[in-house]
C-alpha cells in the first residue's frame, strides 16, 4: 500500500487511463458502519490478471495499458480513495464495455463504499456479460448476506462454486452463511472443504471455531481459536489477509468462551 498522502495525488492525470480524478477518502465512522458489510471474504479487489478471456485487447500495448489501470484503482481502493478508483474503472468500462471484469471490479469498490445499488447493478451487468466468472457471483453473494437476503447469498456462493470448485472464499462465505440461517452442520462441511484447499486457514479456522462454539461444542471451538491464534503470532502479520482484524475477532470469541468456565 501506498504510504503517501492522497493530496498529492489529486487532480492527477493518468496518462494510460486518460482521465483526471478527485479523490474522497472514507472516514473512520463509515469505515465502521462498513466492516459489517466486509466481514465476508471478497474476491481480491481488481485482480490485474483476472480477464484471460475477453477478447477486446488486441496487442500488447493495450493489454498493458489495461493493467497498469487496474494496479492504479486497485492502489487506490486500497488507500480507501474509492471515488478515484471508481473513476478509473469507469473509463476502462467506457473504452471496453464489454468486459465483465471492469463491471465485477467496480462494483466491488461500490460495496466497498457502501453504495450498494450501484454495486448490484454492476454484478449484475457482469454476470450479464460473462455468466462464467466465479467472482462476481462471489461478490453478488456478499451483497445478499449484507442485504439479510441469506438464501439469495446461498443460491450466488453455490453458483461461484460450481463454476469454480477450488474457489476457497466462496467455500468460507457459504459456511458463514450457512452458520448465520442456524445450519451449523452445512457450515462445518463447508468450511472442512474448504480447508482441504490448502490456503487461507486462519481463516478457516477461526470460522470453524465460531461456529463450534455456537453449537455448544466448546472443546472443538477452542482447539480452533488457539489454533488460528498459534499461527497468527508466529506468522509473519503482515503477510496474512486482514491478521489484525481476525485476531481481534477471535481473541474476543476465545474471551466470551471462557467466561462462563471461570466464573
Amino acid at each position: 500500500m501506498n504510504a503517501r498522502s492522497f493530496a498529492d495525488r489529486q487532480n492527477r492525470t493518468y496518462p494510460h487511463c486518460r482521465t483526471t480524478v478527485q479523490g474522497t477518502q472514507v472516514g473512520s465512522k463509515q469505515e465502521h458502519q462498513l466492516a459489517e458489510k466486509r466481514q465476508r471474504m471478497q474476491q481480491p479487489s481488481i485482480n490485474p490478471l483476472e480477464p484471460t478471456t475477453e477478447p477486446m485487447l488486441t496487442s500488447s500495448q493495450q493489454e498493458q495499458e489495461l493493467l497498469i489501470c487496474r494496479s492504479q484503482a486497485k492502489e487506490a481502493a486500497q488507500r480507501g480513495q474509492y471515488t478515484e478508483a471508481i473513476e478509473i474503472l469507469s473509463q476502462l468500462i467506457s473504452r471496453h464495455p464489454e468486459s465483465a471484469s471492469e463491471y465485477n471490479n467496480r462494483g466491488l469498490i461500490y460495496f466497498q463504499s457502501g453504495q450498494m445499488d450501484k454495486a448490484i447493478a454492476d454484478y449484475n451487468k457482469a454476470i450479464q456479460l460473462n455468466p462464467g466468472l466465479a467472482s462476481a457471483y462471489n461478490n453478488r453473494a456478499n451483497y445478499y448476506a449484507a442485504q439479510k437476503k441469506l438464501s439469495a447469498a446461498i443460491v450466488n456462493y453455490g453458483k461461484a462454486i460450481d463454476l469454480n470448485p477450488v474457489y476457497i472464499r466462496a467455500w468460507i462465505n457459504r459456511g458463514i452463511t450457512f452458520r448465520d440461517l442456524g445450519l451449523y452442520e452445512q457450515a462445518i462441511e463447508n468450511f472442512d472443504c474448504a480447508l482441504r484447499l490448502g490456503t487461507l486457514k486462519l481463516n478457516i479456522w477461526a470460522e470453524r471455531g465460531r461456529t463450534y462454539h455456537l453449537m455448544g461444542d466448546w472443546n472443538l471451538a477452542m482447539a480452533d481459536y488457539r489454533r488460528a491464534l498459534s499461527q497468527l503470532h508466529s506468522a509473519n502479520v503482515g503477510q496474512v489477509e486482514g491478521a489484525s482484524r481476525l485476531q481481534q475477532r477471535v481473541e474476543s470469541w476465545l474471551d466470551h468462551l471462557l467466561k462462563p468456565l471461570s466464573a
